[in-house]
């Protein structure tokens, strides 16, 4: 449910050869080559503990065979278990505080904001009229709710989070991140993320930003169909849905699955992808699908051109943007040729 992204100096040791590690990661020798569809997603939840290992912590998953991403650890501050997942929290010298679960790297102090900015804005500034309403499904770690709250026209800001522990985590090792939770338009909901959409009046929010982790464990769900329907039912016409959609250097076969399926789902509306770069996620890269509903007597929303200025409010509290500006807004949205080749017939746009 939560996520990261960039800077620098950091340490960076790409595993080439895991023979070593096979008998302690024995799902690592499955495969040797990138996943190309949702239904080879098979990888099990890990453990935090697993990846420790002469004061350094090495991410393994079977989502990026034949690699691993490693930090140094200066000091574990926590090691638990929630009602679904591995949670952990240490210190890194190169990165500051680090947010596990079930294993994975999901945030860093140091380079969080490449992330939750682009989340947040891409979807809100590329809407023609200022949202006043938006769900935030996921996103534990309060990041995403910080940059929400600084768009001053949001009057309900509701977050569906299923993991309790996440934001209680959030709030004493990552101050910073979860101080989103402290805005008074801010209700953060505790239940399953998909019935909450589920559940939600038809075409009630103006923005929906779907903050998920790696579709594993409890997040697995917020990558298939239903929930995808639930969304387009639950945002307004000409509103904008905003979800994490992995990395087109190792899971371009499953972010081609993503967009075909959004295609089909919201027919009229556009589909278009959006990347940003972050050092400690696995390729440095990660993306997001945006997607605009059909509204009747309209062109379908590019959201590639921002239309509201970059939001100003809460500046004093949350600090200057970092990473997002109208500039980095449209050329997020341009891949390389191989990339926009594999997408070709999904997007609506690009």
């Amino acid at each position: 449910q939560e996520v990261a992204a960039i800077s620098c100096p950091w340490r960076l040791r790409i595993i080439s050869s895991l023979a070593s590690s096979r008998q302690q990661f024995p799902a690592l020798q499955s495969t040797s080559r990138p996943i190309t569809t949702m239904a080879e997603v098979k990888a099990l939840p890990g453990k935090a503990q697993l990846g420790m290992k002469d004061g350094w912590f090495t991410e393994y998953s079977t989502m990026w065979p034949g690699m691993g991403m490693s930090l140094k650890v200066d000091e574990i501050l926590f090691q638990g278990q929630s009602d679904f997942q591995d949670v952990c929290v240490f210190k890194s010298n190169s990165f500051g505080t680090v947010l596990l679960l079930d294993g994975v790297i999901q945030a860093t102090e140091r380079d969080e904001f490449s992330y939750q900015e682009m989340m947040a804005h891409l979807p809100l500034c590329a809407l023609e009229r200022p949202a006043q309403k938006i769900l935030i499904i996921g996103g534990g770690d309060g990041g995403v709710a910080r940059e929400v709250a600084r768009h001053i026209a949001a009057k309900e800001i509701h977050q569906a989070e299923i993991d309790k522990m996440v934001p209680e985590i959030a709030k004493k090792y990552l101050p910073k991140m979860a101080q989103g939770f402290n805005d008074p338009r801010v209700t953060l909901h505790i239940c399953d993320g998909i019935k909450f959409v589920q559940d939600a009046e038809e075409s009630s929010y103006d923005c929906i930003i779907v903050d998920s982790s790696d579709p594993v464990g409890p997040a697995e769900v917020l990558f298939e169909r239903p929930f995808f329907e639930a969304l387009h039912r639950a945002v307004r016409p000409g509103g904008v849905v905003c979800t994490q959609a992995e990395s087109l250097w190792l899971h371009l076969g499953i972010i081609k699955a993503l967009a075909k399926m959004c295609h089909e789902v919201f027919v009229g509306g556009s589909v278009s992808y959006a990347f940003t770069t972050i050092p400690t996620y696995p390729s440095g890269q990660i993306g997001m699908m945006l997607l605009s509903k059909a509204e009747a007597g309209k062109d379908p929303l590019d959201t590639r051109t921002p239309r509201q200025p970059e939001p100003t409010g809460s500046t004093a509290e949350y600090g200057n943007l970092q990473y997002y500006s109208a500039e980095v807004h449209s050329a997020s949205f341009a891949l390389p040729k191989f990339a926009k080749e594999a997408l070709a017939g999904s997007l609506t746009f690009q």
